[in-house]
């Protein structure tokens, strides 16, 4: 197959490209779920730089692990509302129960 010296125009239905500013901020999409409408931030490995707390596992997210970043449409948007979650937490979050918090010396059942 002969190669294409001119490149491809892009479609609208393709993502646009990763910019080094696109990397730091991540990707925003709004996912309609049970609990209502989210906008979600997915960030990049090496764009975290610190250490957040999953709500879904209550196990920590460390700095340049990929992740996601959500906060209701209708809010404000501003940090008080913003949630870090692992990616697959998040993707679970309909098919499990909220993650408890417990210290370290807490009975794991009782």
């Amino acid at each position: 197959m002969p190669r294409r010296n001119n490149p491809r125009r892009r479609s609208p239905s393709e993502p646009a490209e990763l910019t080094d500013e696109r990397v730091r901020k991540g990707v925003e999409a709004v996912q309609q779920w049970r609990d209502g409408e989210w906008m979600v931030r997915s960030i990049f490995g090496g764009a975290a730089v610190k250490t957040y707390r999953c709500p879904g596992c209550m196990q920590e997210i460390r700095p340049g692990v990929a992740h996601v970043v959500a906060w209701p449409v209708d809010g404000s948007g501003d940090l008080t509302d913003r949630r870090h979650w692992h990616t697959g937490c998040w993707k679970a979050r309909d098919r499990r129960a909220p993650g408890v918090e417990r210290s370290r010396n807490a009975p794991r059942y009782g």
